[in-house]
């Protein structure tokens, strides 16, 4: 079983800055995906970056050159360092974590974090 504990999450300013990691623990044999999302009220959860196993990222338009996705493999963590927040950024992020259990027989996971709140005030 594949547990998550994200942290980070708080409130700041329009301009601030804020870093969220999330940290994977349990029988991981690899990851292969670490992503982040956000859900604000009343919306639907979006992707926000994600980053491959070969450290290959993607962004949401929204957050190009603000927010940068990092991953430290050797301790399973994700983060999202997250500079120039807009109150449009405000939401609950969710860490998003994909890999494999075991080769044999092959068994994946696919687990979510709990969720960090991120309040950015004009």
């Amino acid at each position: 079983q594949v547990q998550l504990v994200e942290s980070g999450g708080g409130s700041v300013q329009a301009g601030g800055s804020l870093r969220l990691s999330c940290a994977a623990s349990g029988r991981i044999f690899a990851i292969n995906y670490m992503g982040w999302y956000r859900q604000a009220p009343g919306k639907q959860r979006d992707l926000v970056a994600s980053i491959t196993s070969g450290g290959s990222t993607n962004y949401a338009d929204s957050v190009k050159g603000r927010f940068t996705i990092t991953r430290d493999n050797a301790k399973n963590t994700v983060y999202l360092q997250m500079n120039s927040l807009k109150p449009e950024d405000t939401a609950v992020y969710y860490c998003n974590v994909r890999g494999v259990v075991t080769t044999i027989p092959i068994r994946y996971f696919d687990v979510w974090g709990q969720g960090t709140l991120v309040t950015v005030s004009s």
